[in-house]
């Protein structure tokens, strides 16, 4: 179903892409139907004769000539692509250098050395229509890591998402219905709550976890299919959205060093995109005022965690409905901004007690300063508590906590005209990192508009929480060098 999915998707794009190139190249330039219009105006009206002729314009009649050439040639050029599209793309080549793994034994991957050897290619265009705007956008990979590294030693599912791929990211169109009204229908991102390093409210689309504290959540969220209606009344924004496909966090698959067990996981029971019954609700109210704003949020979803289930004797990861209830708040004074958030999550089910739901409270508070000159230092905390927490719930496949805390600390500064940017970010689980931590340090530098280089170190440390059982020999040093148009 994915791979048709992704197929008639990469159908679309192209076809659009080829419809706009084709229209570019033969629509009639404007310049041309401009001069034919104009041509009468250019005879003189008092006949041929030369008697009414200005001896100035006689003078710099070659010079029109030749302006009138190299403005044509302009337009010519200009208009290959028509104005109302502005193309985008980038290149980019990112790799990481594990320092810390032992050899392994016969037969298993060897996480030694190299970790990613990926080129990136990014192509796209937004698309101005006057009152309704759009983009098309989409990127391809191959990551030579593997067949460096011995592409035997990984099963077909490892390849098929780490060694190449190709995807449509966004595709979407949004407009104007009347004065008070917008609307927008595609694949897009829609971004809930206010914190920037965890995750509370902000649910409707998945991220990419599949190399845990490589990039920021903001680079690592999954476009989705959605249609999304906007109302605005005042200082508030009320939306009303309806989630059309069903897709959830790109986790690490088996064979991967951050793959948390020696046995593959259990198949996905992905309910059927797009389908009536199997339609995702949401809406907000987003208040800003002078100072603070608040919002606040209703989700009727499929849960984005999923847990295991025996159907017919047959092992699955299921996801079911649930109810996410939220409220976010940001309050601003001077050089600090207090953030809240609170999440109220309903029907939660678990593999161990397949006959009892579990409602949790998820608590965010955060704070950010930027009193120093072109630095900004914020923390973020959030805890996870399980109501009526059951002991069943700690046992395999769960490995639930009824508390799990998760602490962000970040240090970003700029340089030399924010050219230079210096980030320091450390992710702990755990009241001191017991369930497990990692500790990101970067250094960006834009060479100009159009070039760019970062480099930077990650360490990982293993803990109690399942996810970060292994990860403790994964630490490396990575780069990427970034070429846009």
């Amino acid at each position: 179903m994915c791979y048709t999915y992704i197929k008639q998707s990469a159908a679309i794009f192209f076809t659009t892409c080829y419809l706009l190139i084709f229209y570019a190249f033969t629509t009639p330039s404007a310049a041309a139907d401009f001069d034919d219009i104009l041509s009468g105006f250019n005879e003189s009206p008092y006949g041929t004769g030369e008697e009414n002729t200005d001896d100035l314009a006689v003078t710099l009649a070659g010079f029109d000539n030749n302006n009138s050439s190299v403005n044509g040639q302009e337009d010519h050029e200009r208009n290959i692509i028509p104005d109302w599209i502005q193309p985008f793309a980038s290149l980019s080549f990112k790799t990481s250098w594990n320092y810390k793994h032992k050899p392994p034994e016969a037969a298993n991957p060897d996480y030694r050395g190299f970790s990613m050897l990926k080129t990136t290619v990014a192509v796209g265009a937004d698309i101005d229509l006057g009152s309704w705007k759009g983009r098309i956008s989409g990127h391809g990979f191959y990551d030579g890591a593997w067949a460096v590294a011995g592409r035997e030693n990984y099963s077909d599912v490892f390849l098929n998402n780490y060694e190449n791929k190709r995807e449509v990211d966004e595709l979407y169109l949004n407009g104007d219905i009347g004065d008070s009204f917008d609307f927008k229908i595609g694949r897009q991102v829609v971004v809930w709550g206010k914190a920037d390093n965890v995750r509370v409210t902000d649910i409707l689309n998945p991220l990419n976890n599949q190399t845990p504290g490589m990039v920021d959540i903001k680079y690592r969220r999954l476009p989705v299919t959605m249609s999304k209606l906007d109302y605005y009344l005042g200082d508030w924004n009320l939306s009303g959205i309806i989630i059309h496909e069903i897709s959830f966090d790109k986790t690490p698959v088996y064979n991967s060093e951050f793959f948390p067990a020696s046995l593959q996981a259990p198949p996905k029971e992905r309910p059927t995109n797009y389908s009536l019954k199997n339609q995702q609700f949401a809406m907000a109210a987003n208040g800003i005022f002078r100072g603070w704003d608040i919002s606040f949020y209703h989700a009727n979803i499929y849960d984005p965690r999923g847990h295991v289930t025996k159907k017919r004797g047959r092992t699955t990861l299921t996801h079911n409905r649930v109810h996410m209830t939220g409220i976010t708040t940001n309050i601003a004074f001077g050089n600090w901004l207090i953030k809240g958030e609170g999440a109220w999550w309903q029907g939660l089910e678990f593999g161990t007690t397949p006959h009892k739901d579990f409602n949790r409270a998820d608590l965010m508070a955060g704070i950010e300063y930027t009193g120093f000159s072109e630095t900004m230092l914020s923390l973020e905390m959030v805890n996870r508590h399980i109501l009526d927490f059951d002991m069943r719930l700690t046992r395999a496949p769960d490995y639930a906590k009824e508390d799990l805390l998760q602490t962000v600390i970040m240090l970003s500064r700029d340089f030399y005209n924010d050219t230079i940017k210096f980030k320091i970010l450390c992710s702990l689980f755990g009241a001191f990192g017991e369930d497990g931590a990692f500790e990101r340090i970067q250094l960006a530098y834009d060479f100009n508009d159009n070039i760019s280089l970062t480099g930077g170190v990650i360490f990982y440390q293993s803990g109690d929480m399942i996810s970060f059982s292994n990860i403790g020999d994964s630490d490396r040093i990575f780069f990427e060098f970034k070429y846009s148009l």
